[in-house]
């Protein structure tokens, strides 16, 4: 068979990619025979004081033992990682090291520093080489990492399935992050016991991470809508395609059947926070492949530059707005935005969501709606006004988000900074 020799310039090609997985309860009483497998002998566990003090990390020191594993528990990570957090856990483990793998066990922070140690220990460099344009410079990782088994605790970021870590910039006040597939971990060990003692407002917050994941890469620019790119310059995120839907729209439905349970009834519903998590996991094998947008976009500096407030369940020492809550607070006003780009998407989304939602007169408000609803029911803040922000630092926010356009680049209706500000100013309030 011939292959016409056509030049195109419209993309026809989409790449998908996840880790093999291992799912159930008791799966992390698994790892030790897992990491024996991959050859290691010597391993670092990435975690942070809060896991660190309910036991897993130790058990799981415990289980490598058993197959002659040697492990260290670094119990330095940051929520919600910085610049400076990643260096220092960095710098500990060049020290301590070397190590022949890593295992990460905690939220998306752990599993985000645990995949940025094993890229910077791997290979030569510093952090702000590896970070994505315009703020860093964006250097490919030049040959394979250690393996990675990433055990999350929390039912929230999907990280466990990514190709990505994401991080704040201390100096810029600004969240950003390194994507190359080789960040991706070698095994993802998801066991939902390690989420039943989640406090509601953490379940709640990670939660909504789950479903702008799963959103937000369904309503994604459809992968054949851009330019042909060369081999070399794939990214991690290439729109939404045939497989990335498969997963985001399962995504949904387990998020419409669990996510209010797992908010109100999680320390006695193990089915629900199964589904939480299986939902966290199939949402990053969507997202992760295909993109996410003006939600994450704008969660940034939302994140990035926050004042004084602090959400309950999550540490009190510093001011700080989940990734969770950030991503969520202008997600009903941003999916009005899109809607015109893809219609059918958005009204589908929703009813995934909540399919016992009424039918609202205005199409473009269904989304909206559904979103706005779960929102109360768990109690997340009501607009970026309930984290501190006023229309007045709106033209301080706006920089942040352009800032972020390898997301922006993945909306189907590219917005502008007017359209940005317009759309974080109607977030001050959501209901």
């Amino acid at each position: 068979m011939t292959v016409p020799d056509v030049e195109l310039t419209e993309e026809t090609i989409f790449t998908w990619g996840a880790p093999p997985l291992k799912f159930g309860a008791g799966a992390s009483d698994e790892v030790g025979f897992e990491m024996a497998g991959l050859g290691a002998k010597r391993v670092l566990i990435v975690t942070d004081p809060g896991i660190h003090s309910l036991g897993a990390p130790q058990r799981i020191a415990d289980n490598l033992r058993r197959y002659d594993i040697e492990s260290e528990i670094f119990d330095g990570v940051h929520v919600e990682p910085t610049d400076d957090s990643m260096n220092k856990a960095t710098e500990y483990a060049r020290a301590q090291g070397p190590w022949d793998g890593f295992i990460a066990v905690g939220g998306g922070s752990a599993i985000d520093t645990a995949k940025a140690i094993n890229l910077l220990t791997s290979h030569p460099g510093e952090l702000m080489d590896y970070i994505n344009k315009p703020i860093g410079n964006a250097k490919i990782p030049p040959g394979q990492l250690k393996p990675l088994i990433a055990i999350p605790t929390t039912a929230g970021t999907g990280s466990e399935s990514t190709a990505m870590c994401v991080l704040d910039i201390l100096s810029m006040k600004v969240k950003t992050g390194i994507s190359h597939w080789r960040l991706r971990p070698t095994l993802a060990v998801i066991d939902p016991l390690l989420t039943m003692s989640l406090p509601a407002q953490v379940t709640a917050a990670s939660g909504m991470d789950i479903v702008c994941h799963a959103v937000e890469s369904y309503t994604a620019r459809w992968y054949t809508t851009f330019d042909r790119k060369k081999p070399e310059e794939r990214v991690t995120y290439c729109g939404s395609n045939p497989v990335s839907d498969l997963w985001c729209e399962k995504a949904m439905n387990l998020i419409a059947q669990s996510f209010r349970k797992a908010v109100h009834e999680g320390a006695d519903n193990i089915e629900a926070r199964s589904n939480m998590m299986m939902a966290a996991t199939f949402a990053g094998m969507g997202f992760g492949n295909s993109g996410v947008h003006i939600p994450h976009a704008n969660a940034y500096p939302i994140a990035g530059m926050v004042k004084d407030y602090h959400p309950a369940g999550y540490p009190e020492e510093e001011p700080m707005v989940p990734h969770g809550q950030s991503v969520s607070l202008t997600a009903p006003e941003a999916f009005r935005f899109s809607f015109e780009s893809a219609p059918e998407r958005h009204l589908r989304a929703a009813e995934l969501m909540d399919p016992r939602a009424d039918k609202v007169n205005d199409p473009r408000e269904q989304l909206p709606s559904v979103l706005i609803s779960l929102m109360r029911d768990i109690d997340i803040p009501n607009g970026i006004g309930a984290v501190g922000y006023t229309e007045s630092d709106v033209p301080d926010l706006v920089p942040g988000t352009m800032k972020q356009q390898r997301l922006l680049a993945t909306c189907p209706k590219t917005p502008t900074e007017d359209d940005i500000a317009d759309i974080l100013t109607k977030s001050i309030q959501n209901w």
